[in-house]
């Protein structure tokens, strides 16, 4: 009895695929690099002011931080009541939506933590957070 020998092909690369997701890339980009120098080619006076401010995104919350001796931390930094208030009010002018986070230590005089808590309503501030933890 006579076996057959089978033919094995070898084996091939279909690079069809690669090639159409190579050929959308370069159009993709083609056409993202068309609109972004149409932008710079509209002609646009744009005004000038007087006192120029850098556009900056404000910050979100501001923390305040008050210790178990009574000091009082605004974003790291030793502040008093006074100094608070007027950090506070400046904030407020500049960003309407700031909002403040207070910290205060469980072991603390409760007389500073609201002496910070009347200070943040003062000066205006309407988002007003006191940070806690979660008893288990």
């Amino acid at each position: 009895m006579a076996l057959r020998q089978s033919r094995t092909e070898d084996p091939t690369i279909n690079l069809t695929p690669m090639i159409d997701v190579v050929f959308l890339l370069v159009i993709f980009f083609m056409v993202g690099a068309k609109y972004s120098q149409r932008e710079g080619r509209i002609p646009v006076n744009v005004p000038g002011v007087d006192q120029p401010r850098a556009m900056v995104r404000g910050p979100d919350k501001w923390i305040v931080e008050v210790t178990r001796e009574g000091q009082i931390y605004l974003d790291g930094r030793e502040v008093t009541v006074d100094g608070l208030r007027s950090e506070l009010s400046r904030g407020q002018a500049e960003f309407p939506n700031l909002g403040v986070v207070v910290r205060g230590d469980g072991e603390g005089t409760l007389d500073t933590y609201a002496r910070v808590l009347s200070v943040c309503s003062a000066a205006g501030v309407r988002e007003l957070d006191v940070a806690v933890k979660a008893l288990r």
